[in-house]
């Protein structure tokens, strides 16, 4: 079996209205593919739901107005001497990167990356979320993860 570590995650940001959340939610699961921490890559999987954490408004009022967008899910990253707090502040560099090269040049802030609890993840979630993963990740790393999703 696998050494992997899994953390409950919670990614949320502005986007500008018309962003697709397909897009943005495999912007994140591409960018948690792998992660680097001190010079050294480690495989890593991150699989959760995408949704958007405001309601849309008027036509007049989304107009250069940012929407807030989140991601609810579980991070899993392949290796036996992880932590957490490490593992997630990889994940937010990865991430933040991503993020401010597709979307920096409308506005979007660094995005909140952090460690939640893995009920939050099953508790607050809405139904019509979609679901996104990280493609051609490590097949025993997505096995290892999948029972969380």
């Amino acid at each position: 079996m696998l050494d992997s570590l899994i953390v409950p995650l919670l990614v949320t940001t502005d986007l500008p209205p018309e962003a697709d959340l397909a897009e943005f939610g495999d912007l994140l699961t591409g960018a948690a593919r792998t992660l680097d921490r001190d010079g050294s890559s480690y495989p890593a999987f991150l699989a959760g739901k995408v949704f958007w954490l405001d309601q849309p408004g008027t036509a007049e009022a989304a107009q250069g107005d940012l929407r807030f967008a989140a991601l609810l899910g579980f991070l899993a990253a392949s290796g036996p001497e992880h932590v957490a707090k490490d593992v997630v502040a990889d994940a937010r560099r990865a991430i933040s990167a991503a993020v401010d090269a597709r979307y920096g040049d409308v506005g979007a802030a660094t995005p909140a990356v952090m460690a939640i609890r893995a009920t939050d993840v099953r508790e607050r979630t809405p139904s019509p979320a979609l679901f996104v993963e990280t493609s051609d990740a490590l097949p025993a790393l997505v096995a290892v993860a999948k029972p969380y999703t």
